[in-house]
């Protein structure tokens, strides 16, 4: 029997630096099969730490076994501890992932058995398996995939962690991208799990479409906080923590990872949900490198035009290079994605759909912007004129603006004019400087993120109605 140093790297699997991964192929490419990279054939430092579900590898042929096959391989059917050990889910670099139930509890679960060959040869991953594992079990989420316990038994070091039957991202995008209120969703998702670890203190350091799970009712989930490989990069001095293609420029340089690293991650994972590919790509390591710290990101909505606006500024924020640029933490990431949530469908759309079965109410867009007009017809043959846009105001605090002009700001008009606003029961009247000169107007304003067709139906027809009003009582006129 071969101890766990005597054994070899798998031949029939290359090792992608960009992705942090290892695949299992037919024949020995020069290529990553996932991202275009050069690959190598694994080392035993060099294989990643995260567990991939049997199912992942992007090809067939028979998968031998790593490092650790006599340690680990005669698990499966056996007890361990408090388990019932039933069959391999997934292999990586630091252990082995086995369905198991909990004897005592009844519960089934994923255990995570630890690499022997890191505890012997590099000790530094077992002080990190535990202080992770501990960070990790104290982050209770719905997002977040639950650990239940951390041990040993005979010299084995696991992690107990909540069973998922599902599948993972990385998995989902292998079928092509996703739509974008999809992709928006499920990044939602993410950034609620990001957020619960960053209120806790935690950084997750190696987010991606990999580390995240998707359970039968699509409800994504984050897995293997802060358990990440440190790896070599060439054109660094340094050691890295993470996977290179969604690293944040600044931990290239030498800077620590935060909470805005994370969003960067974040920003990655959204960007391939949408365009179906990574933003930035390298031959190599140094390219790749090259590319991520110097490049310009590409426009979302130049790959995919149906991209809506809001969703691209998203994107463009949470991948901006600077870090004070970005979202700071999950929670910001979390409200402006619940405000691009309410703007995945256009304000055209919304406009189509309020005023499709008003024929009294003539509409078209003003210019190349979001701004509308809308002629409507009153029931005693006066018309009035109502303008809907959307307020320049940062994305989370974006406001859709509907207003009216009802006359000319005079002097002698103020008086009345307050009398009149106390009356009126939807919006308010308001001064608007309107071509160099001030007006009266009526005015209302909603949240562009959870406006819906019937409110801005309602809310155009009685701005336009209360304009009318004030217009008659001040003037006499119908010329607004």
């Amino acid at each position: 029997m071969n101890s766990p140093g005597d054994s070899k790297p798998d031949p029939l699997t290359v090792y992608c630096g960009g992705c942090n991964a290892a695949f299992a192929v037919a024949g020995r490419p020069e290529i990553c099969p996932r991202c275009g990279m050069h690959v190598a054939a694994p080392t035993v430092t060099s294989i990643p730490t995260l567990l991939f579900r049997s199912d992942e590898f992007l090809s067939g042929g028979e998968t031998r076994v790593s490092t650790d096959q006599d340690a680990l391989s005669e698990l499966a059917h056996s007890e361990f501890g408090n388990y019932d050990v039933k069959t391999l889910l997934g292999r990586g670099g630091m252990g082995w992932v086995y369905l198991a139930r909990h004897r005592q509890l009844g519960r089934p679960c994923a255990l995570k058995i630890l690499s022997p060959h890191l505890v012997t040869n590099e000790p530094e991953y077992l002080s990190r398996f535990h202080s992770e594992g501990q960070a990790a079990a104290s982050l209770v989420h719905p997002n977040i995939v639950t650990v239940h316990a951390i041990g040993e038994h005979e010299g084995l070091h696991f992690l107990e962690m909540e069973f998922l039957p599902g599948h993972s991202l990385q998995a989902l995008l292998r079928e092509g991208r996703l739509p974008p209120f999809r992709a928006a969703s499920v990044t939602l998702g993410i950034a609620h799990g990001l957020a619960a670890a960053h209120r806790q203190g935690v950084l997750h350091r190696d987010l991606k479409p990999d580390n995240v799970l998707l359970a039968q009712n699509g409800l994504p989930k984050l897995a293997d906080f802060g358990l990440c490989k440190r790896l070599h990069a060439p054109a660094l001095d340094a050691r890295l923590a993470g996977t290179p293609h969604f690293m944040a420029p600044e931990l290239f340089s030498g800077s620590a990872a935060s909470k805005q690293s994370d969003v960067y991650s974040l920003g990655v994972c959204m960007f391939s949900m949408l365009a179906g590919h990574l933003p930035f790509s390298g031959v190599s390591m140094n390219e790749l490198i090259r590319a991520i710290s110097h490049e310009r990101t590409p426009s979302i909505r130049r790959i995919v035009p149906d991209v809506p606006l809001e969703v691209a500024e998203v994107v463009g924020l949470m991948l901006d290079k600077t870090p004070a640029n970005r979202p700071r933490d999950g929670i910001e990431a979390v409200q402006l994605l619940q405000a691009v949530l309410g703007e995945t469908h256009d304000l055209e759309t919304i406009l189509r759909e309020a005023l499709t079965h008003e024929p009294h109410i003539q509409w078209n867009r003003v210019g190349s912007m979001d701004r509308f007009q809308a002629d409507v017809l009153l029931q005693d043959g006066r018309r009035q004129m109502v303008y809907i846009e959307v307020t320049p105001h940062d994305i989370s605090e974006r406001l859709v603006q509907i207003y009216s002009t009802c006359c000319q700001v005079v002097p002698e008009f103020y008086y009345e004019a307050l009398k009149l606003n106390s009356m009126i029961s939807h919006g308010a009247i308001s001064i608007r400087r309107i071509d160099e000169r001030e007006f009266f107007v009526i005015v209302n304003s909603y949240p562009r993120s959870t406006i819906v067709a019937e409110e801005l139906r309602r809310s155009i027809l009685e701005i336009a109605q209360h304009a009318d009003s004030v217009e008659l009582k001040l003037t006499g006129l119908d010329i607004f």
